[in-house]
């Protein structure tokens, strides 16, 4: 795939200044027509194959702005100095790293989705997959209640839309110019509720943070406070998509230990949800 960056760069008229390589994706640097730009290839049919088309839907409002895409390839502006949001964390500001992906949250809602995007109904089909798959990692009693829950929230949506889907900490940048933005969406249709399911459970090197209670109770003050929530909605998705982000680990062949953070987190929201 890193042999194949040197033409596209070519095909989009990219000067390449330097490469690198994550486990999902290859990415160029560089500059085209006096703009810092990147090149971002993904390695193989995955969920951010269609990130262009997801990115041009929600236009300028809170989102990395697209030059050039097509499925697996996508040519991005480059925001400077491109901080990860979770540099607050890491510094002890969680309340105010939480407010900031409210606010990014409130830029990317109401947008119409491409007709590339899975729905969150497309999504949940994992719990059954994993159910037949006879895998025992994760206590089967859980992955149940958390694919009823799951199910009846998709069931009655009320307004649905565009979501990024994988909206947390290491996906909202710093720029000096735009504030903070957001990049490398998965896109997905569903409610606004949904959305906050993955800062939830972020930063992934903090789990003693996010599962602690007293932090998620604090986290959807915030996100309620800026954004029109239903509190009970969020917090069921919260739930569920924690089991399903521990489904999800187990379809990519990681194991699954008790320990897992998105299992803790689920174990810490299952007794809010009685309350």
């Amino acid at each position: 795939m890193k042999d194949q960056l040197p033409a596209k760069a070519a095909a989009w008229n990219v000067e390449l200044e330097d490469t690198r390589e994550t486990a999902s994706s290859v990415l160029g640097f560089g500059v085209r027509e006096g703009r810092r730009v990147v090149l971002k290839l993904t390695k193989w049919a995955n969920d951010e194959q269609h990130s262009g088309a997801v990115l041009r839907a929600f236009g300028d409002e809170g989102a990395v702005r697209v030059y050039e895409s097509e499925t697996g390839a996508v040519l991005l502006e480059r925001l400077e100095p491109g901080e990860e949001l979770v540099s607050l964390v890491r510094r002890g500001a969680d309340d105010e790293a939480t407010t900031v992906l409210a606010h990014v949250i409130a830029k990317l809602a109401n947008h119409t989705p491409p007709a590339e995007c899975p729905t969150v109904t497309d999504w949940g089909r994992s719990f059954d997959r994993y159910v037949q798959s006879g895998d025992q990692q994760i206590p089967h009693d859980l992955v149940r209640e958390a694919q009823d829950v799951y199910n009846a929230l998709a069931a009655s949506q009320r307004t649905t839309m565009l979501l990024h889907g994988d909206l947390q900490h290491y996906n909202v940048l710093f720029d000096r110019e735009r504030g903070w933005i957001a990049i490398d969406p998965k896109g997905v249709v569903g409610e606004l509720e949904y959305e906050v399911g993955a800062l939830l459970r972020n930063p992934g090197e903090l789990p003693e943070l996010f599962t602690n209670r007293a932090t998620i109770e604090r986290r959807l003050n915030i996100l309620t406070t800026v954004l029109p929530l239903d509190h009970t909605r969020a917090l069921e998705w919260a739930f569920a998509q924690a089991v399903l982000s521990a489904v999800w680990a187990v379809e990519d062949e990681y194991v699954v230990e008790p320990t897992n953070s998105a299992l803790r987190l689920a174990r810490s929201l299952r007794p809010m949800l009685d309350e």
